[in-house]
């Protein structure tokens, strides 16, 4: 048996991440990992960008790419100045089960010759930093078309430091959750639920959009949305192929059951629109793309290609039955679809990959339990442990920092702002002079 999590790797090269002698530089793993840095920053800006641009109304189009962008920026500065000690800590030094020890504030254990395994420590610590630039970024989609501005950036940093990297910290960083077992390889947990259940906090406290349910509020360009798709899906290689952080087999499975998923989420989704609606849309087979790659993601170095299939296509039908019920049934707005897409789909990843992990299953098998869990009883337990754990102080802590922006500056724009735009309201500037 073996744990097939990013802690398995950080773990085996903690104790000698800076003895030159006990551990030496890969090229080829470097070279990877420089690779499927920039391809998870190429998800951010321009992949979730202009996936998310495109669904919104013309009015507000500029306001999504620069929540986008700018977070971009400031999550990259605050990962650098103290993000990354919290999540990850400093080499060589034994972890505390829920955050990191405060040794690299602005990497300061870091050097040029300082390895984390066999890459440069520097390069980790980036590839992980574009970890942090999209799960903020994810959450955009659940606000937008209402939050001002400041209290976006206000929330985010917040939210960065003691929601997000505390989590990183408990599955990927030596915390508790990784002790225990928890197969998360790129996400599930740490980027999918957290950004998903901040989401739908966010769109309940603050309320729907002006209009909702009652006006329709289509995309404005699909074209951008598709194209941002696109990217999200080469982009989303680095993401869960890269979370190997090796050029090795794990790598290339994860990268080959990553794109069977996306190709079965997206199908799914069409499918059911196909037969409920009379007609496939382009909103569709591109939204069960994102559900395909968000519920693969936790497993995506756990299970093998039949098993992959089988989540996608759990992907495409769940997330679409999770989208219609939380519009149309309790009626909450959140704008982009973030909870039914990242977060069931994220949670039902982690705890498939707990079934799928099984090398018992025949086709179906996968990479198995574990250290130290011999069951799928087992692993079942601590996968939803870490779906419970990861839900209730995302949602607790999320809820509270959202209650201290709105006192500080005011969660949302108010209503005449909101009809004129956020485009012109916010920065004085439209998206489409025409």
């Amino acid at each position: 048996m073996r744990n097939f999590s990013k802690l398995a790797v950080l773990a085996s090269t903690a104790l000698v991440a800076n003895t030159a002698s006990a551990s030496e530089l890969n090229q080829a793993d470097t070279a990877w990992i420089l690779t499927a840095t920039a391809l998870v920053l190429f998800m951010t800006i321009p992949g979730l960008s202009l996936f998310y641009s495109g669904l919104v109304r013309a009015k507000n189009v500029l306001s999504v790419l620069m929540q986008c962008f700018a977070l971009t920026c400031l999550m990259s500065l605050l990962w650098f100045a103290v993000g990354y000690t919290i999540a990850f800590g400093s080499d060589g030094v034994e972890q505390g089960a829920f955050i990191g020890d405060f040794g690299n504030v602005f990497f300061a254990s870091m050097t040029m010759d300082s390895l984390n395994g066999s890459i440069p420590a520097t390069l980790f610590a980036t590839f992980q930093m574009t970890f942090a630039i999209i799960t903020p970024a994810l959450i955009v989609g659940a606000f937008a078309e209402r939050m001002r501005f400041s209290a976006m950036l206000i929330f985010s940093s917040i939210w960065l430091l003691v929601v997000y990297a505390p989590v990183c910290h408990w599955v990927w960083g030596g915390g508790w959750l990784g002790s225990m077992g928890l197969q998360d390889f790129a996400g599930g947990t740490v980027v999918h639920i957290t950004a998903a259940v901040a989401a739908i906090v966010a769109a309940m406290m603050m309320g729907p959009r002006k209009g909702f349910g009652t006006v329709a509020m289509p995309p404005h360009n699909l074209t951008l949305t598709v194209a941002g798709a696109g990217m999200l899906w080469v982009g989303w290689f680095g993401f869960n192929a890269g979370s190997a952080v090796a050029a090795d087999n794990s790598a290339s499975m994860a990268m080959l059951v990553t794109h069977l998923s996306a190709a079965a989420g997206s199908l799914a989704w069409m499918a059911m629109e196909w037969i409920r609606h009379g007609k496939p849309s382009v909103l569709g087979i591109v939204t069960g793309m994102v559900a395909g790659l968000g519920t693969i993601t936790p497993a995506s170095g756990s299970v093998g290609p039949a098993a992959a299939v089988v989540i996608g296509l759990s992907a495409g039908v769940v997330c679409y039955f999770a989208t219609n019920w939380i519009k149309n049934t309790l009626k909450i707005d959140d704008s982009l679809d973030v909870f039914p897409v990242h977060g069931v789909g994220g949670m039902l990843g982690t705890i498939l990959a707990g079934v799928f992990a099984s090398q018992q299953l025949g086709i179906f098998s996968g990479n198995g339990f574990s250290d130290g869990i011999d069951s799928m009883g087992g692993q079942l337990m601590v996968q939803a442990t870490g779906v419970v754990a990861t839900f209730v102080y995302t949602a607790v802590v999320s809820w509270i920092i959202l209650k201290v922006v709105d006192v500080m500056v005011g969660l949302r724009v108010d209503e005449e702002e909101e009809t004129q735009g956020l485009d012109l309201v916010l920065h004085d500037e439209r998206g489409y002079d025409l």
